[in-house]
């Protein structure tokens, strides 16, 4: 029998985005009749185009690099396991936080963050790049799937909790500026709990994930993470839980403690936060002489209107995430085999920028059409739409037949 603190609400928290107060799609369409608008949501993505390209996309380790290392679509699945847990655990709405997860990093460039620099760096002039825009352009705009409409038509709680799953947005990239003219996102709020949650699994998956693919790198030692928060204390269970067991299973059954452990801390931490935005919430309807059942009827209004997250880890967790990140940063992300792939990849893809907003007459015929006149912010845009959307694979064909006089076409 499951036990506290992972046993389902036994009804939605009220706190949860609500069916009946749905925004609705930009181009309006009808009702599915089976699936909900955020199952509908979920359902998009993961047919769309650039979710497949995933498979094929750097998370830390180049995809030719080894068979068993994560990419960006085993991440956005590991997130999204997290993230309904976390959800279903707080009776918060499932599918819109699942749908989150996986359509997060739709935005990332070919070799994870040395992509991203490097079209950073070539966008500078133009307003830079942003992942998170990006995966917002992705949705409203590059996937061309339906006859009616540019895009995805996601809900607008959707493209809400992508825009903003890290928290308000002051100073917002281009697109998302542009975007936001068209079809307001509300971007200095907090995003709804769904979208805290999703923003909350991607730290957790991230962090044992990258901390499994770099111990089964030989990038650190079990003595080296036994000194580390969190990580040391699951080791250390895991030794007494399983004497004399390989390697390999030492290692697992250390990554799956860390990660109850970080969605413990989650639960404990966000039933707090929300017990006190409930008493806030009542306080200031009877105030008011609304009434205390107020707080219930606020639901994910008061979420947005809050003064900061709540879906979080706590203090305690968050310093010991900041110390996990901090090892990961100089001991992974800062090896000596990372920072060879990383100086090539970016290289890749500055070199490919260079070339193609300089001649758009190297660009397919699709893109070379919308990419309009070189040298133009118009063709640097449209160059960085087609890069950003690349594979690590097919980036580096692409760069080989731009570069390569052996290789024709």
């Amino acid at each position: 029998m499951y036990t506290a603190p992972f046993m389902s609400a036994i009804a939605p928290s009220p706190w949860a985005v609500s069916l009946s107060a749905s925004r609705g799609r930009l181009h309006p369409e009808p009702e599915d009749g089976v699936r909900s608008p955020w199952q509908r949501d979920r359902d998009r993505i993961i047919h769309a185009t650039a979710f497949r390209r995933l498979q094929y996309k750097t998370q830390v380790f180049v995809n030719h690099e080894g068979d068993f290392f994560r990419t960006r679509l085993t991440h956005s699945l590991e997130v999204a396991q997290v993230a309904r847990s976390i959800a279903r655990a707080l009776g918060l709405e499932e599918d819109l936080a699942e749908t989150l997860a996986l359509a997060h990093d739709l935005g990332h460039p070919p070799f994870g963050h040395a992509g991203e620099t490097a079209l950073t760096t070539a966008m500078a002039p133009f307003g830079g790049f942003d992942h998170n825009a990006q995966s917002l352009k992705v949705v409203t705009r590059l996937e061309a799937r339906y006859a009616e409409f540019d895009g995805l038509n996601l809900t607008w709680e959707t493209l809400e909790g992508l825009a903003k799953h890290n928290g308000p947005v002051a100073d917002p990239p281009p697109y998302l500026a542009e975007y936001d003219a068209i079809h307001p996102l509300e971007l200095t709020t907090w995003p709804s709990a769904e979208a805290q949650t999703a923003a909350l699994a991607d730290d957790i998956a991230y962090h044992s994930h990258d901390l499994d693919d770099g111990w089964r790198a030989d990038f650190f030692t079990l003595d080296e993470l036994a000194h580390l928060p969190v990580v040391g204390e699951a080791l250390e269970e895991a030794r007494r839980a399983s004497l004399d067991v390989p390697p390999d299973r030492l290692r697992h059954e250390t990554i799956r403690r860390v990660i109850r452990r970080m969605v413990t801390d989650v639960l404990a931490e966000s039933r707090g936060r929300l017990e006190a935005l409930s008493r806030r919430e009542s306080m200031g309807a009877e105030r008011e002489g609304m009434g205390a059942e107020r707080g219930s009827m606020a639901g994910a209004a008061a979420v947005r209107a809050a003064a900061g997250p709540v879906i979080a880890f706590s203090p305690p967790m968050d310093e010991a995430n900041r110390v996990i990140k901090e090892f990961l940063f100089v001991r992974m992300y800062r090896h000596w085999r990372v920072n060879r792939m990383t100086t090539k990849a970016r290289r890749v893809v500055a070199e490919m920028f260079d070339l193609l907003a300089g001649n758009t007459g190297l660009l397919p015929d699709a893109w070379r059409a919308r990419a309009g006149v070189s040298g133009t912010p118009r063709a640097a845009g449209t160059v960085c739409d087609y890069i950003a959307g690349m594979t690590d694979r097919y980036a580096q064909e692409e760069h080989r037949r731009l570069t390569d006089l052996s290789v024709l076409g």
